[in-house]
């Protein structure tokens, strides 16, 4: 009868402390953006896009209809702010920025959005930029702010390790009781 009590008591011990300690999913999501997905602008100089948390390892690229890139030069991250700077005279068109960042969790998180472009002086798509194409915005999820983006991660297998933690400290706790002189 005292082993059953102190195989309860360690189960219900070691539950106690891995529940608590199972750390959120706290993947960052895009809050807002500038220009604002979907909205009607003149040539803006930058992108910046503003996240729910601090992110690391920016990597934004702006692409116009034809597939030329617009960025003029890499993207740069201060806490939960990403800029990327554009090349000057921007033509009018449509333009999809697609965008991938690295939450504080350590999940990568991407997606894109369009906005348009009117009100610019008439340039050349191919003077302004390079041709290299950029990702298809069907390779990556799209995101809106305030909208979850879909991405892989390793929640599960957190969730899976915690369990076996808790299995293993079960077993240990009934083979201490079992092995306890009685007394």
């Amino acid at each position: 009868m005292r082993h059953r009590r102190l195989a309860a008591l360690t189960a219900g011990a070691a539950l106690a402390l891995a529940l608590p300690a199972a750390p959120a999913s706290a993947h960052t999501a895009l809050r807002s953006s500038n220009p604002a997905a979907r909205s009607t602008v003149e040539a803006p100089k930058e992108i910046v896009l503003t996240y729910t948390q601090a992110i690391s390892l920016p990597k934004v690229i702006l692409t116009g209809e034809a597939g030329v890139q617009y960025g003029a030069g890499a993207a740069e991250a201060t806490d939960n702010k990403v800029t990327l700077p554009v090349k000057p005279g921007l033509p009018n068109g449509r333009y999809t920025v697609g965008w991938r960042v690295v939450s504080l969790d350590g999940h990568p998180v991407s997606g894109s959005f369009t906005f348009t472009v009117k009100g610019a002086a008439a340039a050349s798509p191919t003077a302004s930029g390079s041709s290299a194409p950029a990702p298809s915005p069907a390779s990556t999820s799209t995101a809106v702010a305030g909208k979850k983006e879909s991405s892989s991660g390793s929640g599960g297998w957190l969730w899976i390790g915690l369990g076996a933690v808790l299995v293993a400290a079960v077993a240990g706790g009934v083979a201490w009781a079992r092995r306890s002189p009685r007394g």
